[in-house]
């Protein structure tokens, strides 16, 4: 363990940058604590605090430029490939979106300090087209902020981690087992949470091209688009109705819980959000509810057309 301290110490802000650039790429192996271990040590004069905040600022600004050039050049394909890498699939996108849309790019400001959003925000911006400049400009705040919080709280509580670190290096390899078990454990819970959400995704769909042959059969079921207010401004599929999450924009009035057949459908990995959506209706009584096999992207790339489009 007292290598493994050395070799902090010697090449702890090669770690630093390396580790937030994976983070910030999508690698789920949290630099937070990297940071807090190494803000304890430039406390002590083991580094530059300067230095070492600019090492994280640079790690996290190089991932988040590149996730930015991938959305300006992909769009929002780039986002569900995002969501498919995170361990919190659920309402990814969504949420994303509803953030980024009320509060553009100074919610880079804050992206590293929400689960799941920072990567996401940076492609969200180049997808919607915000200026380079001001994508650089709040995304380095943003990780100046992120970085800086914790090399301040590994520099406030430099005897606290101390105390750990000599512990850890009593352990010997015992210590180097042990951060790795938290580590592994970490990524397992997340997993595992995962694994269970997609479980629950498990209900019946309908394809495009069945949507398809129903609407020209004459059948008239209630199409729901789940997405956010952003996201419909691209267009809906034809008679879709506009639904919150939350039902605080409400179904139709004339939808019978009983008889009417309800397709609910979004634009994420696994119709997650969909899915949700969906599963509260079926609390609320309705009993014939398919979500979109695909989403909207599995519509238009069927060659189907959309309305409304801003």
């Amino acid at each position: 363990m007292s290598t493994l301290l050395q070799l902090i110490e010697q090449y702890g802000l090669a770690a630093v940058f390396f580790n937030v650039l994976i983070e910030q790429a999508g690698v789920p192996v949290p630099a937070y604590p990297t940071l807090v271990l190494t803000g304890a040590l430039a406390d002590q004069g083991a580094y530059s605090p300067v230095l070492l905040l600019a090492v994280a600022v640079l790690g996290a600004v190089i991932a988040d430029a590149g996730w930015y050039l991938a959305g300006r050049r992909h769009g929002r394909r780039i986002l569900s490939l995002l969501c498919r890498m995170s361990l919190s699939v659920d309402t990814c996108v969504r949420q994303t979106e509803t953030i980024f849309a009320r509060w553009g790019a100074p919610s880079l400001l804050v992206a590293k300090f929400v689960p799941g959003f920072g990567s996401v925000a940076s492609a969200m911006a180049g997808a919607t087209g915000a200026t380079g400049g001001s994508f650089l400009l709040f995304d380095m705040l943003g990780a100046a902020l992120w970085a800086g919080s914790a090399i301040f709280i590994g520099a406030l509580f430099s005897s606290t981690v101390d105390d750990l670190l000599a512990v850890l290096e009593q352990l010997g390899t015992i210590g180097l087992l042990l951060i790795g078990i938290a580590l592994a454990a970490f990524i397992g819970s997340k997993w595992w949470q995962r694994k269970l959400f997609l479980k629950t995704l498990r209900m019946a769909r309908i394809s495009p091209d069945e949507l398809y042959r129903l609407l020209e059969n004459g059948s008239r079921p209630t199409i729901i688009d789940v997405r956010s207010p952003t996201a419909q401004q691209g267009g809906r599929i034809p008679g879709a109705f506009a639904v919150a999450h939350d039902f605080s924009s409400g179904l139709p009035q004339q939808t019978d819980p009983e008889l009417d057949e309800v397709i609910v459908y979004c634009a994420c990995p696994n119709e997650a959000s969909a899915a949700i959506v969906a599963r509260e209706l079926m609390k609320r009584g309705y009993r014939r509810v398919r979500l979109l096999h695909g989403g909207i992207d599995a519509w238009t790339a069927s060659g189907y057309s959309i309305e409304g489009q801003a």
